[in-house]
């Protein structure tokens, strides 16, 4: 069903509840049970924030439900905040100068201009103060200037707890340029960081993407070798990267839907998703000049009961959904995550943008792994603003409940 219409169904389905709670007495009065199944049904975080807006009953009555995760909503390059359900854009004040490149669960991954570093909440305004990532980003830009050519650059960052919890937990920032990097920080709030680039000096391993698995940090090539880091608590010594899966496997070929005979551009994402680590291939063709659409994807678990391990090919997702992004992804079982439809991957245009292209949503839609089809991310045409100049796509973010 369409967002637009199951949006519509649940107005209704509160309308009538709002209706009956009339007929009895005032709307502050409403049961708190029928409360909580009101707000199960409204998978969007603005209706369930206005509800709560109603009165003051409703509000504290709210707080205590336990909710299925609120659809996540996108960054938008302008500053604002897409929520796909409502095909709305919201605005929240962030740092003045501040750009945001990632999030990390309900945090944005921000950078002011003289290059300070922070995770803040854009609802509670908590902030976690990171390390300084400002000398590897120009050591990033001045390596491809040397080339002839300057790309964009983005960070992926990651964190294997939560840091609300944990604040001083260790997380990890890969620094991107044209989609692939060879710098990898090691970082411990808030000031001790390491940076390596690459395997070695002589053969530097150019790497994709990066994510935490059972504590332990996962980064992947471009050949789709599979490497493991481990570094001491301190940061004290050099961490190690040790190869687990060294070889490609046939896994370079595309999935059976597609042609053999096109030529496919190919991107790589590296996920968590309940208790498994899997590789996501996204495939590419041009359709025109300087623009692209997502024909298809392979889905690969790492197998590493096996020395060394291997990538074993998976024709579903257990029910979990994904939000795959180059800077932000996140698995959530479906019915965990309102609005969502399981063995689902939704994706949006996270890689270098043309020129000739003013949409931000331009390659953005939601792929069944089971039976291999495409639909749009969103059924109506939203107010989207178009991209700035120098600004580097959307990325996923996951508000908690704004309470």
């Amino acid at each position: 069903m369409a967002a637009a219409a199951v949006r519509r169904r649940l107005a209704l389905e509160l309308q009538t509840c709002m209706m009956e709670a009339a007929q009895f007495g005032p709307w502050s009065d409403l049961a708190p049970e029928l409360l909580g199944l009101v707000l199960k049904r409204l998978p969007s975080l603005a209706d369930r924030v206005l509800l709560r807006a109603v009165c003051h009953p409703w509000r504290s009555n709210s707080v205590s439900k336990t909710l299925p995760f609120p659809f996540p909503w996108l960054t938008l390059p302008d500053g604002t905040f897409l929520s796909i359900l409502g095909s709305e854009v919201h605005h929240m004040s962030l740092p003045n100068g501040a750009r945001w490149h990632g999030s990390v669960e309900n945090r944005l991954f921000l950078m002011s201009s003289d290059g300070a570093c922070s995770l803040v909440n854009p609802f509670s305004k908590t902030t976690l103060e990171l390390p300084n990532l400002v000398t590897v980003w120009q050591s990033e830009i001045d390596n491809h200037a040397e080339l002839g050519h300057f790309p964009a650059v983005s960070y992926k960052l990651v964190a294997p707890s939560s840091l609300d919890s944990s604040p001083k937990s260790l997380a990890a920032a890969l620094i991107i340029g044209n989609g692939y990097s060879l710098d990898l920080c090691i970082i411990q709030p808030p000031a001790a960081t390491y940076s390596f680039r690459g395997t070695s000096t002589e053969d530097p391993t150019i790497l994709v993407d990066l994510a935490f698995f059972d504590g332990r940090l996962y980064v992947v090539s471009e050949f789709f070798k599979l490497f493991v880091v481990d570094f001491s608590e301190n940061l004290g010594s050099k961490p190690n990267m040790e190869c687990l899966i060294d070889s490609m496997g046939d896994y370079l070929r595309t999935p059976p839907y597609l042609s053999k005979k096109e030529f496919y551009g190919l991107w790589q994402y590296l996920v968590e998703c309940g208790g498994r680590l899997l590789m996501v291939q996204r495939f590419t063709k041009s359709q025109g000049f300087r623009n692209s659409q997502t024909v298809g994807f392979n889905v690969l678990e790492a197998d590493l009961s096996t020395n060394p391990g291997h990538w074993r090919l998976v024709s579903d997702l257990s029910g979990h959904v994904l939000f795959l992004g180059k800077q932000s992804s996140k698995f959530l079982p479906a019915g965990e995550c309102s609005g969502s439809q399981e063995d689902c991957i939704y994706f949006i245009c996270d890689y270098p943008c043309p020129e000739a292209s003013a949409d931000p949503l331009r390659d953005a839609g939601i792929y069944n792994v089971r039976n291999g089809i495409i639909m749009p991310l969103l059924s109506g045409s939203p107010a989207v603003p178009q991209r700035q100049a120098g600004q580097w796509g959307l990325t996923w973010f996951f508000p908690s409940e704004a309470v």
